[in-house]
């Protein structure tokens, strides 16, 4: 079994120690930064979303594999800028004004970046203007909305309707997520997308973003 595959495997068990150790070898057997992510790190991770998606492993075990790509990660950041290699797109992520809840958000943060884009996390209680103001700033391709309160989704029309007053409602593209959703809230809104699951969201995301048909 070769370095890649090992560091894939070591990923999926949770084991963050054994991913940088694996990751450091491979750095010093001169393989490139984008190889040891592509083939090593979002292999794993890919396998993980799968198995994810298909309820055959649970949070748990998601937050295990995440913290083990981010130690390979850590390793690899600086070598994937010097090598230029870039990510699949940029998105925003929160949850919208007065709601605190995070989990389901969290995962999809986790998702996304094991899928291999850039997460810019507002966290939690986000007024509109901040997630459309980022978004513009950092050149973000989709910006991923959260509530889990009912009196809290009005918030995400708030930012449609902010995105287009701005003029950037075709560049950026909007998905909405959280227990009290639906698709046909979503769409009543103006929405892109509705991700009903974490792994759904990044399904989503490729789509929207071309990485994906």
């Amino acid at each position: 079994m070769d370095v890649l595959q090992q560091i894939s495997e070591s990923l999926q068990r949770g084991e963050d120690k054994k991913v940088a150790e694996l990751t450091r070898q491979a750095i010093d057997a001169g393989l490139a930064a984008g190889q040891i992510l592509n083939n090593g790190l979002l292999a794993g991770m890919d396998v993980v979303s799968a198995r994810f998606g298909a309820n055959e492993i649970f949070l748990p075990e998601v937050l295990l594999a995440a913290r083990a790509m981010n130690a390979g990660m850590t390793l690899i950041s600086p070598l994937l800028i010097a090598d230029d290699v870039r990510s699949l797109g940029k998105v925003v992520i929160g949850t919208v004004k007065g709601d605190l809840h995070d989990i389901g958000k969290n995962l999809v943060g986790v998702m996304l970046k094991g899928a291999g884009f850039e997460v810019i996390d507002l966290g939690a209680n986000v007024a509109p203007e901040r997630f459309v103001e980022t978004a513009e700033a950092e050149g973000a391709q989709v910006v991923g909305l959260s509530a889990l309160l009912t009196t809290t989704m009005a918030g995400m029309k708030d930012v449609v309707s902010l995105l287009k007053d701005r003029g950037l409602d075709g560049r950026v593209k909007v998905i909405v997520g959280g227990a009290p959703l639906s698709q046909a809230f979503a769409e009543e809104i103006g929405a892109d997308g509705y991700g009903y699951d974490a792994s759904n969201a990044v399904t989503l995301v490729k789509r929207l973003t071309g990485v994906a048909s």
